[in-house]
């Protein structure tokens, strides 16, 4: 056993590594490519799908959450043996590779009182992430004297299939075993060896998850019942799938455009003027170098679509991660309404001012918009699972302060046939979970679910935000944002926050209890 070291293991790949693949090459150039599109068509599909993840550790204030905490040194780190795939029986399925998940101890009530454990399943990022971001566990294992349990996600972080990241990422051959369905079995896996190694049988399991992740634990206790007693689904867009949510393309950017609204009705005003302005300065004979000057951007535009989807993308991740100390889109509509800037006089022109709220969102800076990094391994493998499964209908509508763009699956599937030699499969997230009619099969079927969300989160548009029955329950909050509720708790925390996670905890309590109570009837 050893303790898990208190240093992060770089996050990113770098474009130059002598051992990088020909493929690997393709994919970095691929990301790179869809970042600086030159065209609102085919690669808009891509630009403008914000990321599903806990937290965006590329953006400053996202730094904040993972500098401000501490890794417990409770931590203690193992491998399992895992199955490459788990569901057929050809040779190659029977390959194996090193999964990492994290244990802490310090709390739990152990195996004789049959103490609960939490698992934290870990989802599109390296564990090491996860350690310093997620405080749900640690801060309610003791009243609960609970094990603490995180696991990576099959193909990130140190759990990679194929002895490298440059050999997994190879071809859709090697990819197509990076999948939700493989990632909640081996979960399963590694959580019955735990319970069987410690020879905790009747431990109850809770799975907690954001994000991403929070659509595994929950769609975990719908298929493994038996695995893990109860589920809370963090902001987990499981409804934004295959129709289901009635209009999706008014949707995520619908939200985003509400809470800026609802901060600002001059800001939201601004911006929704400001795309047709930088199409008229664009048109203009030496058009993107004078939008490259006034926005300072770190390489020379290559069109003015560039621009425009590098500002939607800020918008939506500033309204996706609303939350202290900054509150992004408060920052944001300070900037441009010059409230809190040295470009603050109402009378500068309308690009001055979302240029403003650009300073205002990324602080301080050398240079802002199409900044060339290496691509982090989340990116890279993100890219994959909504080029396969992951494929949420995400366009932009009427009614917005964005210029509609409609989602057009036939190109999305173009875009990624072209690039992976696989199309996505829209349909299967709903044929293997389900998730049409949710509230008249599951108020039968399913049970011990707790499924949050924050009202302020775009993706909040694809989650389920009704109680479907006494033990599959919805809790939101009006001001919350995404993942907000399993982040660490703080002293400045409001109040309405406090009640959620006590209602949360309150419900798993209750769970827990009757769990206890069958058991003692099953002993007797």
């Amino acid at each position: 056993m050893l303790f898990i070291k208190l240093k992060t293991e770089p996050n990113i790949i770098a474009m130059n590594s002598p051992a990088i693949s020909f493929q690997w090459f393709q994919i970095l150039i691929f990301l790179l490519v869809l970042s600086i599109s030159v065209s609102s068509s085919a690669a808009q599909y891509f630009n403008d799908i914000p990321r599903l993840s806990l937290i965006l550790e590329e953006y400053s204030h996202d730094h904040q959450v993972l500098s401000a905490t501490s890794v417990s040194e409770d931590l203690k780190t193992f491998y399992y043996t895992q199955t490459l795939d788990h569901f057929n029986y050809n040779p190659q399925s029977y390959s194996t590779f090193q999964q990492r998940y994290v244990m802490n101890f310090k709390y739990w009530g152990g195996a004789n009182s049959s103490a609960p454990i939490f698992v934290f399943l870990g989802a599109e990022a390296s564990l090491d992430s996860d350690l310093a971001a997620v405080g749900f566990l640690d801060d309610n294992a003791p009243r609960f004297n609970a094990l603490i349990v995180f696991i990576e996600h099959r193909y990130y972080g140190k759990s990679i299939p194929f002895g490298s990241r440059e050999e997994a990422f190879q071809n859709a051959s090697t990819l197509g075993y990076f999948n939700s369905a493989q990632a909640i079995a081996d979960y399963a896996e590694i959580i019955m060896h735990i319970k069987k190694e410690l020879m905790a049988t009747y431990s109850p399991v809770i799975v907690i998850g954001g994000s991403y992740g929070g659509m595994l634990a929950s769609w975990l206790r719908l298929k493994y019942p038996h695995v893990a007693l109860g589920a809370l689904a963090s902001s987990a867009p499981i409804l934004y799938f295959d129709g289901i949510t009635l209009n999706p393309e008014g949707g995520y950017y619908s939200v985003v455009s509400k809470d800026f609204r609802d901060t600002s009705e001059t800001c939201y005003q601004t911006i929704q003027k400001s795309w047709a302005e930088i199409d008229k300065v664009a048109s203009q004979p030496n058009g993107l170098s004078i939008l490259g000057n006034k926005f300072k951007t770190c390489n020379p535009l290559s069109s003015s679509s560039e621009l425009r989807s590098a500002l939607r993308l800020m918008y939506a991740y500033a309204a996706q991660y609303n939350r202290a100390p900054r509150y992004q889109v408060s920052a944001i509509c300070k900037g441009i309404d010059g409230l809190n800037s040295s470009l603050g006089s109402q009378d500068k022109d309308v690009l001055s001012k979302v240029f403003a709220g650009v300073v205002a969102f990324y602080q301080n800076s050398s240079c802002y918009i199409n900044q060339i990094t290496n691509a982090s391994e989340t990116a890279i493998g993100w890219s994959w699972q909504r080029c396969s499964e992951m494929a949420m209908p995400i366009g932009i509508g009427n009614g917005t302060m964005f210029e509609p763009i409609p989602f057009n699956l036939s190109i999305y599937k173009e875009q990624c046939e072209s690039f992976y030699g696989v199309p996505p499969r829209p349909n299967w997230v709903t044929s293997y979970y389900g998730g049409h009619d949710i509230k008249l099969i599951l108020q039968r079927f399913g049970s011990n679910i707790i499924f949050s969300n924050g009202l302020r989160d775009p993706y909040s548009s694809g989650g389920v935000l009704k109680t479907i029955s006494p033990s599959i329950i919805a809790v939101t909050t009006v001001d919350g944002s995404h993942c907000l509720d399993i982040l660490p708790e703080k002293g400045t925390d409001p109040d309405w926050l406090i009640r959620q996670r006590k209602t949360e905890v309150k419900i798993i309590k209750a769970w827990i209890s009757k769990y206890y109570v069958d058991l003692k009837a099953y002993k007797q």
